[in-house]
């Protein structure tokens, strides 16, 4: 039997929904009704989120439609996302007065020790930091800051066990590292992943902060877009390499922050591995990955470069034994961090002066 709109509405017109007692079509729950040959795609718009009937009156339309069409049509069925502001759940984060994450296009450029060493540097400053590893997949701020091994106390606050965050560098440090084998976070996938962050946001005791810095994994996935649905984001500090891969990848993460339904701001460009200096000639700068990339991209979308951090052995070494660069100011390096802090409070200040507070968003199925 051929499939027209016209039959297919026929069809669906006999399904109603249990409490309304009206039907799917004429209550206009069938929305984006779309044929091609034998599928059939349309979106089920059930008048309240995460309503109970949706499994029962999606399992009927797909029954009803194949004893008409036939078992070999398949049938599509969506939910519809509905985004605004949530306002009748508990506020994460009440005491922090700015969330902002640590992002990156692609992985390798260098933005976990960016993270690390701002909050470092921030904590110097005599801001109340806290540091946050988001980074599911590949954790590594445990080893950045001396902490492998670690493992934070729980306490009950109002009946509800909270994480109590690590003590470090003047500083409060959460971790998924902490409570998993290094080897474990790597087949982590969707859910699993999601909701420790979640765990992390809600159950972590951070108390009174100036900054939570938060390192995101590269590149866009479920995790960004779980951060963003917790909690409300200041902004985004966006980490890259000189190379245009990295960039193309940049460019990709500032949109996803920049997005109607996310609106993040993008509070600067820091550019990682900018050019390397021998130690022995501390004087020269050789552009291993290209120069001026970042500056252009930087213009083009109206961002500040916050910091141009060059490659040195030092910054290596100081990740693997843990103790971050930005921990002693007066070297070149640290200065560097303490140059980046500064600008950083400076961009801060300056979004919440002239933007409003952003808004958590709520994807409702």
């Amino acid at each position: 039997m051929e499939i027209t709109r016209e039959k297919v509405l026929e069809i669906l017109k006999k399904i109603k929904h249990p409490e309304t007692a009206g039907d799917i079509v004429s209550s206009g729950m069938v929305e984006n009704l779309r044929i091609d040959g034998r599928q059939i795609m349309f979106t089920l718009a059930l008048p309240k989120p995460n309503d109970p009937f949706f499994n029962s009156i999606k399992k009927l339309c797909d029954r009803q439609l194949k004893k008409e069409f036939g078992e070999d049509i398949e049938v599509l069925i969506t939910v519809p996302v509905r985004v605004g502001t949530l306002k009748t759940e508990p506020e994460v984060l009440p005491d922090v007065k700015n969330v902002i994450v640590v992002a990156s296009g692609k992985g390798g450029v260098g933005k976990s020790m960016v993270a690390a060493n701002l909050a470092v540097a921030l904590s110097k400053q005599g801001w109340k930091t806290g540091l946050l590893d988001a980074d599911i997949f590949g954790p590594s701020v445990p080893k950045m800051m001396h902490l492998e091994g670690s493992m934070p106390k729980v306490h009950k606050v109002n009946g509800i066990d909270m994480i109590i965050p690590l003590d470090k560098y003047d500083m409060k440090v959460l971790s998924i590292g902490f409570f998993i084998e290094p080897d474990d976070a790597l087949v982590w996938r969707g859910p699993m992943a999601t909701n420790a962050l979640k765990q992390l946001l809600q159950q972590g005791d951070w108390g009174e902060l100036d900054y939570l810095i938060v390192d995101l994994p590269p590149g866009t996935s479920d995790i960004h877009l779980t951060m963003v649905q917790e909690i409300p984001v200041t902004g985004a500090l966006m980490v890259s390499t000189p190379q245009d891969v990295a960039l193309a990848d940049v460019i990709k993460g500032i949109a996803m922050f920049r997005s109607e339904k996310i609106e993040v701001p993008v509070l600067g460009l820091v550019e990682n591995m900018a050019w390397f200096t021998p130690e022995e000639l501390p004087d020269k700068k050789y552009y291993i990955f290209g120069e001026g990339g970042v500056e252009k991209l930087a213009k083009k979308y109206d961002v500040p470069v916050l910091a141009r951090i060059p490659i040195i052995q030092k910054i290596r070494e100081s990740g693997d034994a843990g103790v971050p660069v930005a921990l002693d100011e007066n070297t070149m390096l640290g200065q560097i961090f303490q140059d980046l802090a500064t600008r950083f409070v400076e961009q801060v200040d300056k979004r919440n002066n002239e933007l409003p507070p952003t808004k958590r968003v709520i994807i409702q199925h």
